[in-house]
């Protein structure tokens, strides 16, 4: 019987531990009956229930755990709040399920949570319906099973409503639980980002401390709340009132900024805990950073801060910022506070953070909330998603990341997110130390930093190489309109620099297109001195302001641009700023075009906006191109379709669960041939019709029966890369051919492991596909150029499950080979819509069956009228404590 223990948010943000019910916690079950009012105990038993059956009821659900019977339990603290339990009817896959909350809880969302919970546990034990009946006046528990699921079912019979609740997860259940997330997540950070009373601890009078300096820092920047410091000798620190222990406080505190050596954390906890906290960030070092005693001090500390319903960012972090003028919050340590604006930062490193507000200052993009996560033994990307979805004043999010919680969860929540504001990340781990060896092509090909760039491209993330990169688009994303197309026009009167932006245009997924012809005229009318008068427009070293601006009224007006680039050069015989003065009015005047200028040359100050609306001005041309460049790619990420679950009869789900578990029974690892095919075939996934057989006579028999040519190969399971190891021979034409290659083929592999026979065809394109399992990310679907080229070009796509059906699509065409599956040169185009079938089929089969760890198909022939694998490698692994993307609950200590 699992005792896992889980923590999650109620919609007021308090936290809850939710685990399964056991006899130990009988009297607390006692207690919950005992306690609860008559209203509530007929709600659930329909009539006013005496002590004989509230006993029966104790008993029931203190049973032990087993296939026909689950409960789950949920406490605050060390309180019973909640139950929730099933019991199955029969040998069906459904149960009757019922839900009580104590009275005084009602209304917090922790019945959803329990059946929610419920409904996941129920799944894995092969339950696909919870029923129960409810009485029509409940009307809070029929609003719980309606907003549960889309897949919610009711009728009135009898008195009273028939409840039906299907235990799987569809589109709708999944937003509706994202939302229920959201609103969750940001009552349980509010006390963190916008507290009304902040108390510091450890904020001694010796400057140069970092107690001493966030307290600072708070005062300094102003926070609109009540501040308080807190220290051994109870003195005022920079003019705030001091106590010597948080229990000594006037009145209640919402966070706790907290640095004190580590070992007294825990202590500053509970005490917080008594003074009303709600939230704390703690500076201190000395947790999982410093080795095994500070791994478990942390897990100590978290266990902690979640029984008192307190949220922690760090431990081993700068701290946090909010720039809103109602709140005012530097609570931080950093050198100084970045100036208000619409860039949301998470960074989990403290250093990262000090470079971003440090950036933030030298160009003026302004920050709306700044966390520095640290350890992320609490707090962490995940939550503050769901806060910044709905926050009014973040525009952009810049996250920096070393590692991944749930990124499953990430994955969905991101994506959501990205559809309403731009998302940027740099996510280290690049490097070929980083790097998971695989057995096959598709294990080898899903690197960490494939891995999450899959996963970045499939949420509309922004992936940037570096931390410049990241922040030069940010100041794009964040205050300028985003791009109705990829036209760019660049105007300067630096002849060079034009060029090399020109250059880098196509590079960053812009054009540079000609100029119409009245353009071109215009431009000559205004600027007759021009250097160039086609796109880019050179104006001459000389270039009056007058000039510079006619000329872009002139671009602006012929609509002939999507973004425009202004680029200045200083030198003695001009006026750099009367340039930007004479630009300012159009920028503000054409307001839905997105612009940007490069300013450089000579000593004088540089700004870093122009214009009312903040255009950003760069250094460099490629800097601004670039940035200029992730706006137009997120802009097209925003308009596309995300697509739909694609329908895909034919699909024998219960044939492939009872094939795996067979095989898994008898041998995990490498799969024969014979059941790969048999598995795969459950699925509809093509594969050649092919003949096992044990010697040169069955061989030459199965030869004769395919039809020549035929393909001689190992059957060894073990043996991945045949062509490397002499375990094939193709081009067969006669029974004395069969016989001769028997032997060297035989020899590839391992005595007895047979081999495979197959008539030979042949496509126009040979591809790879297939499947690997990471226990973190879930399955990635491979698509490359296949055959002996698969790993020496490394043309491929990834893509995580679950897939939609435009993601297929989206996968052959970003392939550098994609023009041989339309028809290069007049070839006979591939069958599309057939290998995006194969993709989507894959998918389902990884997303059914995650013991499906990895599968390669190698090489695929593609042609006008045949998609279908030649050679297919299976391997099955268990599966262990996976994240689960739609269950909620708070990030578990490492």
């Amino acid at each position: 019987m699992s005792t896992e223990t889980v923590d999650a948010l109620t919609a007021d943000g308090g936290i809850i531990s939710i685990r399964p019910l056991t006899a130990a916690d009988r009297r607390q079950v006692t207690v919950l009956y005992a306690e609860a009012s008559p209203e509530n105990l007929r709600l659930r038993f329909f009539a006013t229930p005496g002590s004989a059956t509230l006993a029966a009821e104790v008993d029931r659900l203190c049973r032990p755990e087993s296939e026909r019977h689950l409960v789950m339990a949920a406490h605050q603290g060390d309180e019973l709040v909640g139950v929730a339990s099933c019991e199955r009817v029969d040998d069906e896959p459904r149960a009757e399920f019922a839900v009580f909350v104590a009275d005084r809880h009602h209304g917090r969302g922790i019945a959803t949570l329990l059946l929610e919970h419920l409904t996941v546990r129920a799944r894995r034990h092969g339950i696909t319906d919870l029923e129960g009946e409810v009485l029509p006046g409940n009307h809070d528990m029929l609003r719980v099973a309606r907003d549960l699921t889309s897949q919610a079912r009711s009728s009135f019979d009898h008195g009273v409503v028939d409840v039906r609740l299907r235990t799987g997860d569809d589109e709708a259940t999944e937003e509706a639980v994202d939302v229920r997330d959201r609103v969750a997540e940001r009552a349980s950070l509010r006390a963190l980002l916008s507290p009304g009373a902040v108390a510091v601890v450890g904020a001694g009078r010796r400057p140069g401390r970092a107690g001493h300096e966030t307290l600072r820092a708070l005062r300094e920047y102003g926070f609109t709340g009540t501040l308080y410091a807190i220290n051994r000798s109870g003195e005022p620190v920079a003019g705030v009132p001091a106590f010597r222990r948080l229990t000594d406080l006037p009145t209640p505190v919402d966070l706790l900024v907290v640095a004190v050596p580590a070992d007294q954390v825990a202590a500053v906890l509970t005490d917080g805990a008594r003074a009303g906290a709600r939230a704390a960030v703690v500076l201190s070092a000395g947790f999982a950073e410093a080795g095994a005693e500070g791994r478990a001090r942390q897990a100590a500390l978290l266990s902690l801060a979640r029984s008192h319903g307190i949220r922690l960012v760090g431990p081993n972090c700068l701290g946090v910022v909010n720039t809103d003028p109602r709140v005012r919050l530097d609570a931080s340590f950093a050198p100084a506070p970045p100036p208000p604006g619409g860039l949301a930062v998470a960074a989990q490193s403290g250093a990262v953070a000090i470079a971003v507000v440090q950036n933030a200052i030298r160009t003026g993009c302004g920050i709306s909330t700044l966390v520095s996560l640290g350890n992320k033994v609490d707090v962490s990307g995940n939550d503050l998603i769901a806060y910044w979805y709905d926050d009014p004043a973040t525009r952009s999010v810049a996250l920096y990341l070393e590692s991944f919680g749930n990124p499953r969860k990430f994955a969905r929540t991101v994506r959501a997110l990205s559809r309403r504001k731009p998302v940027l990340a740099i996510k280290s781990g690049r490097s070929a130390a980083g790097r998971r060896a695989g057995a096959s092509h598709t294990a080898a090909a899903a690197a960490p930093a494939a891995t999450v760039d899959a996963l970045f491209a499939q949420a509309g993330v922004i992936r940037t190489d570096t931390l410049g990169e990241l922040l030069d688009a940010a100041r794009m994303l964040t205050d300028q309109p985003a791009p109705a197309g990829p036209r760019l026009a660049v105007v300067g009167n630096a002849g060079g620099l034009n060029v090399l932006a020109a250059d880098a245009a196509e590079p960053a997924g812009l054009q540079v297109p000609a100029l119409p012809g009245h353009v071109r005229a215009e431009v000559s009318a205004v600027a007759p001195h021009a250097a160039g008068l086609d796109n880019p427009i050179d104006l001459g070293a000389g270039a009056s302001a007058e000039a510079f601006a006619a000329v872009a009224e002139a671009v602006v007006r012929s609509g002939s641009a999507d973004l425009l680039l202004f680029v200045v050069i200083r030198t003695r015989a001009n006026r750099p700023d009367s340039i930007l003065a004479a630009l300012a009015p159009i920028a503000d005047r054409y307001p839905h075009l997105p612009m940007a200028v490069v300013l450089t040359g000579g000593a004088g100050d540089t700004p870093p906006t122009l214009a009312t609306r903040r255009v950003p001005v760069y250094e460099l041309p490629e800097h601004a191109v670039r940035a200029m460049g992730h706006a137009w790619s997120h802009a097209q990420w925003q308009r596309q379709p995300l697509g739909r679950r694609p329908e895909l009869p034919g699909i024998d789900t219960d044939r492939a669960r009872a094939l795996i578990t067979k095989a898994m029974a008898e041998q995990t690892g490498w799969q024969p041939y014979e059941r790969t095919a048999e598995i795969l075939a459950t699925y509809g996934i093509p594969v050649l019709t092919t003949a096992t057989v044990s010697d040169p006579d069955t061989a030459v028999a199965a030869a004769d029966r395919l039809g020549y040519p035929v393909v001689l190969k190992s059957a060894d399971p073990q043996v991945v890369h045949k062509s490397d190891t002499g375990g094939v021979r193709t081009g067969l034409t006669g029974p004395d051919a069969v016989r001769a290659a028997w032997a060297p083929v035989a020899a590839a592999g391992r005595p007895g492991a047979g081999l495979l026979v197959q008539h030979q065809v042949s496509a126009p394109v040979e591809l790879v596909a297939g499947l690997v399992h990471d226990p973190l990310f879930g399955s990635l679907v491979l698509l490359g150029l296949g055959g002996v080229q698969t790993d020496l070009l490394a043309d491929r796509a990834l893509r995580l499950v679950p897939m939609t059906d435009l993601d297929a699509g989206r996968m052959w065409r970003s392939l550098r080979c994609a023009p041989l599956l339309t028809g290069y040169r007049g070839a006979p185009p591939v069958d599309t819509g057939a290998l995006e079938e194969l993709l989507l089929r894959l998918a389902r089969l990884a997303e059914d069956h995650p013991e499906v760890a990895e599968l390669d198909l190698n090489p695929v022939l593609a042609g006008p009228d045949l998609v279908t694998a030649v050679d297919a490698k299976l391997r099955l692994a268990p599966v262990g404590a996976e994240p689960d993307p739609v269950l909620r609950r708070l990030r578990a200590a490492d």
